[in-house]
This record gives structure tokens, sequence and C-alpha cells, in this order.
């Protein structure tokens, strides 16, 4: 069910809301616009009120006669969240986001976002195409499960800075210091509890890439790089796009990890309404 709804008259317009899901969770979006939907799925981090990008993104795709919603995932933002915050109950509050789109969207996911996405889509939600921003699926299944473990184990043990500090090891180093001499360190240290998710999605999605698991997803999957990316990245999409019966890999314009909003919302108008 939605309650707290408040709607902003600028153009495009969005609505502001919470859903809850089937355990309880509430889930603040943003939607915009109206037709075919898009949900947006974060990665490690981001939400609404430090995400201009993704917010442009949807407010130009939302122009483009597309619905666009995005959410603070558990635990971040407006979508407060205690215990443990798995990956089945972070798929409970894309279920529940689904439901707001009409039942049924192309999930977008960016980072270990994409992780998410797959699985939702592999777990029987109503996805009917995937959109995924660089996927970090370049490491092995071995490798990444015990990264993941390591990240649980510190987060159990209360150790929020450490698995911050485990879950950043393979990023630039300079994102690490960055954030380290943030003033906002301490709170983005104890959102790291939400990134449990993020690990074992991870983990399901490299071990699937891995055995063929993937082959069973019949959705649309568009798999897109920046064109100023990371190694491996390339070959990690055109890897997750050869694994599923409809797949494509493509450059967008992007940079760092994050893409272009305008050439980002061209390319998902594009994948959207074909």
């Amino acid at each position: 069910m939605s309650d707290d709804t408040t709607t902003d008259t600028s153009t495009p317009a969005v609505t502001t809301a919470t859903v809850t899901t089937g355990r309880g969770d509430r889930v603040t979006y943003d939607l915009r616009g109206s037709g075919p939907a898009v949900v947006f799925v974060a990665g490690a981090g981001p939400y609404r009120a430090v995400d201009p990008v993704t917010t442009r993104t949807a407010e130009l795709l939302a122009a483009q006669g597309v619905m666009t919603v995005v959410f603070d995932r558990l635990g971040r933002g407006d979508s407060p969240a205690s215990g443990s915050l798995d990956l089945d109950r972070e798929l409970d509050a894309v279920a529940a986001v689904l439901d707001v789109a009409g039942g049924s969207a192309v999930l977008c996911g960016h980072s270990s976002g994409c992780a998410i996405s797959l699985r939702a889509a592999d777990r029987g939600l109503l996805v009917v195409g995937l959109a995924l921003w660089e996927a970090p699926l370049e490491s092995s299944a071995d490798e990444t499960a015990a990264w993941a473990a390591e990240i649980e184990r510190r987060i159990d043990a209360g150790d929020l800075e450490g698995a911050t500090e485990h879950y950043m090891k393979d990023m630039p180093p300079e994102w690490l210091a960055g954030a380290k001499a943030s003033p906002h360190w301490p709170a983005i240290a104890a959102s790291v509890v939400s990134q449990r998710a993020d690990a074992q999605a991870l983990v399901w999605a490299t071990r699937a890439l891995a055995d063929g698991g993937l082959g069973a997803l019949d959705v649309p999957l568009l798999a897109m790089t920046g064109t100023r990316t990371f190694p491996r990245m390339p070959e990690a999409a055109r890897s997750l796009a050869d694994a599923v019966p409809d797949g494509t890999a493509e450059t967008v314009d992007g940079a760092d990890h994050s893409w272009e909003p305008e050439a980002m919302a061209d390319r998902l108008a594009g994948f959207v309404l074909e």
C-alpha cells in the first residue's frame, strides 16, 4: 500500500510517496511520468538525496513517455530499516516498488544494483527487461564469495568502518581516501549495513554467470559501460550479454562508473519503447 503522498508541480511532475513491503518495511520513492515503466536500482551507497545523476535521468526519461521510479533502498535515505538487511528483504522492496510502477517494469541497475536486478528477474518478479550499467562481475565466484563473507562478518561484529573499507578494497584507492577524509565518513560507514544485500547479490550473480544459470532469463538485457571505465568492465558486460538468450553489450557516454544523464535517458527510452 502507499501513503504519505506529496506532489511537486514542477515539470515533469514528481510524486513522492512510500510503499510498505510484505515484511513491513517502508520504502520511499519518486515517481514521474506515465507509460511503460523503468525502476532504477541503486548500487552500494547512493540514495535519492545524494544521487542527482539518477534523478536527472529519470526526469529526462519521463519527458520521453516513460514512467520512472527512483527509490531509496532499505536502510538509506528515507527508507530507514533495522536488523539484517539481506538480499531477500531487498527483493521484497523491489517487488513493492514494481507494484507502484503498475506491476511490471524494466529494471535499470547501477553497479551492484545490476546483480540485485538480475536476481529479481531470476526470482520471478515481473521484470520485463534489464538495463544494467557497469555490473561488477569481473571477479571469480570464489573470490566474490570470500569477499562477501568478510563484509558480512565485519557487519555482524559491529565493525562498520572495517566493513566499508573491505567493500571498497578493489575500487580506486582515492575513492576510499576521499570517503574517509569526508565529514560524512561516520554516516557512510554506518550505511554499510545496507550493502549486505549487494554482497549477497554479487555472490549469486557471479556464480550464475559462471555456471550458466543466467541462461534461463527470458527478458531482453542491455549491458552498458561508459566511454571511460575501469579495466575489465567492458569484458564483463560482453560476458553478461552473451550469457542470456537476448543480450546486448553497448558503450554509452559516461565516465568513472557513472553515466551521462542525457545519453542514458535516450538509450533507455529506445530500449523501453522498442
